[in-house]
């Protein structure tokens, strides 16, 4: 018999996984679900209830967890499968590491893997509450029995994940009988040694919060070395098509996706081979070399033939890109080949590296980009009233500063395979970083959009909440479709429909740069 234990996130108890744990028992399985200490757990606790246990913080919940494991029965060879949701994952992998030996598979739910050393805070997905919990971490004061107040509403709900397809009356239930989550639950490193790195594992990723199997692969292809565990063939995934809290929108999928996983079924990610990974493959178009000259982290690829000053093109890179990535997005093939055709194209070509390493990170990568646009109009070989701005997948948020109040010198914004609103997963919901905003503002600024046809659809739903935005208050866009294209179509999809893609795009680009 297979026995699931299942980890609720933070504010919430037991009372999420009821429609789980009873499909789960209708299946033959046996299913716990955990009330962790202050977290209440039901109807009559809550928000008025469930106040924190004095010194309430990560290791009171994993020993929550351990208690129940040490509760289950040895006999029948019973397997232990221990799930973990949200905030939950941090006290699953605790108590996994204290009770390898029990534990037959763990299961994330819509959530990463913890890392040694590192507290639940850096998960917390709203940013605006995380970087006020970090300012608390760093105050010499203890933090006590000092709580982090249930949000009360939905609204308030997704700033912690997507309530997509969660019933009304179940939000009102999850907003009811949430409970403030103890601040040292969040604060406290969670500690590892390594003993239940060998247990299998399994991802559930909800794709309407952001997250996907090909996303996964993509950020794993980067080389991130914290990630490559991932690709280890013990470790499978599955996609719900559904927001962050599938234990309420679709119970009786998350049942069928959880006995899967225990079969050992789900998809694997394709580990590393001889062969380059998707970013660092050749440029589809053969174009020769051109020499650049590097200032910093600028590159400028100058037009081989003719007298300037030139109007430029600045190519912004995607990310987030792990600080340690080599070579950096700059020395990729689809940057050096963009700016080598703009080069030979008769404007300045301008790469650059910024430092979007983490999805906290936008604002200084904006302040990259800002000064890199600085760096290259005061250069006298380049037309100072003539630039425009071409960003690329994830960097395709920095592109709401120049949408928003488009400076008189900026003639054209485009945007290839871009995510143009921030996904629900990344906390950044109300930041200024949202090109869906800030197209209102564009005016008669001209906008060229690359439209790939086989897009991820967390990113696709992004491309057409912009459009219709744009549409309603009458920015001037041109959409390019590349209808075969993925994402990074230009080192993926080297067929005659990419090349003229690229080749359509850049003419549009040029056209605005010298009209």
């Amino acid at each position: 018999m297979t026995t699931f234990i299942l980890v609720p996130g933070a504010f919430t108890g037991d009372h999420v996984w009821d429609e789980t744990a009873a499909g789960l028992a209708a299946e033959g399985a046996e299913a716990h679900a955990v009330t962790l200490t202050g977290l209440g757990g039901s109807e009559g606790l809550g928000r008025n209830g469930g106040s924190a246990a004095p010194g309430t913080d990560l290791e009171t919940h994993i020993a929550d967890v351990v208690r129940l494991i040490d509760s289950v029965g040895t006999a029948d060879g019973r397997d232990i499968v221990l799930v973990g949701h949200d905030y939950g994952m941090h006290p699953v992998l605790g108590a996994a590491d204290r009770r390898a030996g029990r534990i037959a598979r763990i299961v994330c739910l819509d959530t990463g893997l913890p890392r040694n050393g590192v507290p639940a805070l850096a998960a917390v997905p709203a940013q605006g509450v995380r970087e006020e919990l970090r300012t608390r971490a760093g105050q010499d004061t203890p933090v006590g029995d000092e709580v982090l107040p249930a949000p009360d509403s939905g609204e308030d709900w997704q700033r912690w994940g997507s309530t997509a397809g969660v019933p009304e009356e179940a939000l009102d239930r999850l907003t009811r009988l949430a409970a403030p989550q103890p601040l040292g639950t969040l604060l406290q490193p969670l500690r590892l040694t390594g003993a239940a790195s060998a247990v299998p594992t399994t991802g559930v990723l909800c794709t309407a919060n952001g997250a996907s199997i090909e996303m996964v692969q993509t950020v794993v292809g980067l080389g991130d070395p914290a990630l490559q565990a991932l690709v280890d063939q013990r470790v499978s995934f599955f996609e719900l098509p559904t927001g962050h809290w599938p234990m309420l929108s679709c119970p009786g999928e998350l049942v069928t996706v959880l006995l899967r996983a225990v079969a050992g079924e789900g998809r694997r990610l394709t580990p590393a081979t001889g062969e380059r990974p998707a970013h660092l493959r050749p440029f589809l178009l053969d174009l020769p070399d051109i020499p650049r000259e590097r200032s910093g982290n600028v590159d400028l690829y100058l037009p081989p033939e003719g007298e300037g000053p030139y109007p430029a093109v600045v190519f912004v890179h995607g990310g987030p890109v792990p600080a340690a990535a080599r070579p950096t997005p700059r020395d990729w093939p689809t940057l050096t080949g963009y700016g080598r055709l703009a080069a030979l194209r008769g404007v300045v070509g301008v790469t650059l590296d910024h430092r979007l390493h983490e999805i906290t990170d936008h604002a200084r990568a904006a302040e990259d980009v800002a000064a890199a646009v600085d760096l290259v109009r005061a250069d006298p070989r380049v037309d100072r009233d003539r630039v425009a701005l071409w960003f690329f997948s994830g960097g395709g948020l920095l592109a709401a500063d120049w949408l928003g109040a488009p400076p008189g010198w900026l003639r054209c914004v485009a945007a290839s395979y871009p995510i143009l609103a921030p996904l629900p997963n990344w906390g950044l919901g109300g930041s200024r970083f949202r090109p869906v905003s800030a197209v209102r503002g564009a005016g008669e600024l001209p906008v060229v959009l690359v439209r790939a046809g086989l897009e991820m659809p967390e990113i696709a739903v992004t491309v057409a909440e912009f459009l219709a935005a744009a549409d309603e208050c009458g920015a001037a866009v041109e959409v390019i479709d590349v209808p075969e294209g993925h994402h990074g179509f230009e080192t993926v999809d080297p067929t005659d429909a990419s090349r003229d893609s690229v080749r359509r795009t850049m003419s549009s680009v040029l056209s605005h740069l010298t009209s």
